[in-house]
């Protein structure tokens, strides 16, 4: 199984990018949000990769962080949701606006995706909002696969842009929240409800500011 590539974009399609990998190209599929925030040809990238294996077919996917692999992985379990229709919804939403979408049961967001009916967006949230707070607390890992720096001879490669790593202190605010809530004793869908519900809203919050604004949301009405 091919966990992750690490090398240079040799070309950027519509769909997928080709990587060279010490002289081995890959073609990897990716969503279109994943595609624009590769760097140009020529550079060093690095992504998770999930390898979907058939009779006749063998195709890799590639993704920036490991919360946007699980993302596909669970996605592609729903029924009437293959890897195009995975790489759909994580192109329009985005491996966060996933899990806020499905941790909040927003069918509308999912449904925003091209190709996906009512009724598969429905499904979606159905069948995996119990696994939203488990992807939720996958945040708080190193978000960017790992790689190496590009030595004179560029036969070692290098992970991709710092973009990804950055946006890890997000996840890692959200896993911590969510954590704290489950240590408070709330459920994990009622506390991944809140949390991504808070993380929407005040995208920039560290992790105390999310507690509270998820407190908040979770404290009974009068």
């Amino acid at each position: 199984m091919i966990g992750y590539l690490a090398g240079r974009v040799a070309y950027k399609a519509d769909d997928h990018v080709l990587i060279d990998v010490r002289g081995v190209g890959y073609m990897v599929h990716c969503s279109d949000r994943t595609l624009a925030a590769l760097p140009g040809v020529g550079e060093a990238v690095a992504l998770y990769t999930d390898l979907l294996v058939r009779e006749d077919l063998l195709q890799l996917f590639g993704f920036l962080s490991l919360v946007e692999k699980e993302w596909h992985r669970l996605l592609m379990s729903v029924q009437g949701v293959g890897a195009k229709a995975s790489l759909a919804i994580l192109g329009t939403l985005g491996a966060d606006g996933v899990s806020r979408a499905i941790a909040l049961g927003d069918i509308n967001a999912v449904k925003a995706a091209r190709g996906i009916g009512p009724k598969t967006a429905q499904r979606v949230v159905l069948e995996l909002k119990d696994k939203a707070p488990i992807v939720m607390a996958m945040g708080a890992s190193v978000a960017a696969p790992p790689g190496a720096a590009l030595d004179a001879g560029s036969t070692t490669v290098a992970a991709a842009t710092a973009s990804p790593v950055v946006q890890s202190a997000g996840r890692s605010a959200q896993a911590e929240a969510l954590s704290a809530l489950g240590n408070l004793g709330y459920a994990a869908g009622e506390a991944a409800g809140a949390v991504a519900q808070a993380a929407g809203e005040l995208p920039e919050a560290d992790t105390p500011v999310l507690i509270r604004a998820a407190l908040k949301l979770l404290a009974p009405k009068a």
